[in-house]
This record gives C-alpha cells, structure tokens and sequence, in this order.
C-alpha cells in the first residue's frame, strides 16, 4: 500500500461536513418528507422574471455579461443594495457594498481577515452551523452568549471585556435566528448595541430572514444603531432564488479594502452574469410585489406547523411559533436525544436536524431543527404526526425501563 504524499493543513483538521448536508442525502431517498435543510420553497421562485431579465442582459449586454467582472461586483446591483438598506436605516454608500457568492461567502472573508488562531469570537448559543464552519479553520476560541427567548443577554455580551478580552466579534442573527426562529427585540436590540460598545466588541450582524415576516417588520437593525462597529449580511438567497449564490457584505469604509482582497484572493468575482441577471430583475421594483407573496405562502405553512405540533407533540414538547423566516425549534421531553430517534423517524419517512450541532458548547441533546418551507400543509401535517409518534414510542419505551 502506497502511502498518502499529501499534508493536511492544520486548519483542514477543523474542517467538518456539513450535518444538515449529510441529512440533505438522505432525504433523496423516496418518500422521504424532509424537513431538515433549511430551502426556500421552489414555488417562490420567479421563473418567469428571471428567464424575462436573461433574455434582456444577453440580448443588451451579452459580451459584458458573459466577461470578467470586478471584485467588488456589479455597480447598478451595489447601489440597489446601499439604496435598499437606506430603507431599512443603514446609512451605506455604494462603495462600502461588496457583493459575495452566497452570504455563506461573506462569513469566510470575515474570518480570514479578523481571526487569528485562538482569537475569542463570540456566538449565539445556539447559533447558524454554517457559521460555525466558516469560521472554525481560522481556529478561533468560540464563545457562547448566553440568551433567552428574547435574544443573547446584554449582560453575557458585556461580560466579554473580562471573560473573553481582544474579542473579534459577536456573530449575530436578530432575525429570524437560524435554527430558532428567534426575533430580538427593540428593547433588547437597544441593549445589546449598549453592551458591545460598552465591551469594545464589534458585531456581525447576518440578516438573510428579516424580509420573510408575517405580521409586522422586525425592529431596526443592529448595525443601524453602530454603524462603524458593525459588518452587515444580506442575502437574494431567501427572495429570489438560492441556485443564483448572490449575497452582499456592508463594512465600514476602513476594513473594506482588506475584505475586498480576501474576496479577490477566493474567486476574483461573483458571478457578473448572475449579478447583471437579479440587477434587472429587482431595478423596476420587483421585490416589493414579489416577497409578499412569499410571506403569504410561508405564513400559512407555519400556521399548519403550529397546529400539526399542538396535535400531535406530546406533553414536555417545548416550541414557539416564529414571526417568520422558515424554522419551528423544538425541546424534547426529558429523556429524549434528537440525534439517537433521528434513524427511527427517518425509518418512518421523515427527516430533521437535530439541534446539538447548532451549539459552539454544551449543546441541549434535547433540540431539533423542523423547516416547513417545502412541504404542503398535508405533508406538514403528516410528517409531524409521525414525529410525535416517534417521540411517544421512545418514551413509552422509557416508562417500561424504569423500575
């Protein structure tokens, strides 16, 4: 046997597959009713728009289109984006937006240019695993702010300045929270900004949910309230279509340039084709006939969740109802492991994520991840009744072990 020549950096070490992707492989079986990844719903899509602005960009611009392209991206599509956050109360120009394959993109940049190896970065508890993954071959020390069901506490986050001195910065979702569902609130916003300002800790603040609300817009940013503390992730994943792989990243004009050149360093531009293609889509103001449409669908699959869970969870089954985005997240009753019943319900044709590997410590071997984005409202309906059958039955099982 021929041994290996290749070396392993250090940093692949820390490199681990995606566990919400290695589940993804085994929903492709038949029949399975998935409600593990974290997709927007196909019918969201905006077929039509798109293959209308395709035709347009190659019929006008088909040479400039299909060329290289520059690294801080598509200029029209970055004053969308300054513009667009403008609205929302971020004060950006255009020249502080660079445009990333996917969002996921940005959280890479961001680690290669402000962790060094042992450096404290501070995380929700529990937080976005694609984060955790992103940011985990730079070799950070993760540390875990605590929180309750209205966000991280300000009190944990202000207690960085002495538990976690040089902290890089808090990774944030206020929207939403991938896998919660958790929206933070305007009191506890104004707090946390207080707090990290206080601690000297700068935010990552990534906001791919917040145009997916139900019944009312979610509170002003927090990178509206510290503008030049804060880095800012958006994403056209959620409202237009995720195969596109468009996300942007607003910084402060002073670390622009270093992110710029990680960006070159990675992939020299995003897509100009793809850029040129959501720039027309969105200039005559599509987004603000297209995404209700999407919170409208979205809305009444999460009411169909609410109600199949209130049916068919049994009694120490801990959830709340989001007020958006696309996650319902779950506590089992006492006794259960989310991972260990995952083989039984996959068994009985469903799927899930559970929760442990949302957490950078300590992870509640209690908690799941439910999407409910994809699915019908009968298939919701069907597929949560065999989870709480799945439940029941191990617990049943339980009550018969105990003496």
């Amino acid at each position: 046997m021929t041994l290996s020549p290749w070396r392993p950096a250090r940093r692949a070490e820390r490199m681990n597959p995606s566990v919400i992707r290695e589940i993804l492989k085994v929903t492709e079986r038949p029949g399975i009713l998935s409600m593990a990844g974290g997709l927007p719903s196909p019918l969201s899509f905006p077929v039509e728009a798109m293959r209308e602005a395709s035709e347009r960009v190659l019929r006008d611009h088909p040479q400039a289109a299909l060329q290289y392209a520059a690294s801080e991206g598509y200029a029209p599509l970055r004053e969308w984006v300054a513009a667009h956050l403008r609205g929302q109360g971020i004060e950006a120009g255009a020249d502080q937006v660079l445009i990333t394959t996917g969002s996921q993109q940005g959280l890479d940049l961001i680690a290669k240019v402000l962790v060094d190896a042992g450096a404290p970065v501070a995380v929700e508890t529990p937080t976005y695993l694609g984060a955790l993954q992103a940011f985990s071959p730079c070799e950070p020390t993760f540390v875990s702010v605590a929180g309750d069901a209205e966000g991280p506490l300000p009190a944990a986050l202000e207690a960085l300045r002495h538990d976690a001195p040089g902290c890089r910065f808090f990774y944030v979702l206020p929207n939403f929270q991938n896998p919660t569902g958790r929206l933070i609130s305007e009191v506890r916003r104004v707090a946390l900004v207080a707090a990290a300002q206080r601690a000297g800790v700068p935010l990552v603040e990534d906001n791919p949910y917040g145009d997916l609300w139900y019944d009312a817009p979610p509170p002003a940013s927090l990178t509206s309230r510290w503008p030049e503390g804060s880095l800012y992730l958006g994403s056209f994943s959620k409202v237009l279509a995720p195969g596109l792989r468009l996300g942007y990243l607003v910084a402060p004009r002073a670390l622009y340039p270093k992110l710029l050149q990680a960006k070159q360093a990675a992939d020299l531009h995003t897509s100009g084709f793809n850029q040129r293609l959501v720039a027309e889509v969105l200039r005559d103001g599509f987004l603000d006939r297209h995404t209700p449409t999407i919170r409208a669908r979205y809305r009444q699959q999460r009411d169909a969740m609410q109600a199949a869970l209130q049916r068919s969870l049994p009694p120490g089954s801990e959830w709340q109802a989001p007020q958006g985005g696309m996650f319902f997240w779950l506590r089992l009753p006492e006794g259960c492991d989310a991972a260990e019943l995952l083989d039984a319900a996959v068994a009985r044709g469903i799927a899930y994520v559970p929760g442990a590997a949302f957490f950078a410590h300590a992870p509640d071997r209690r908690t799941l991840r439910l999407s409910f984005v994809t699915l019908s409202t009968q298939e919701i309906d069907d597929g949560v009744a065999v989870l709480g059958q799945v439940v029941r039955e191990h617990l049943d099982r339980l009550g018969e072990l105990t003496p």
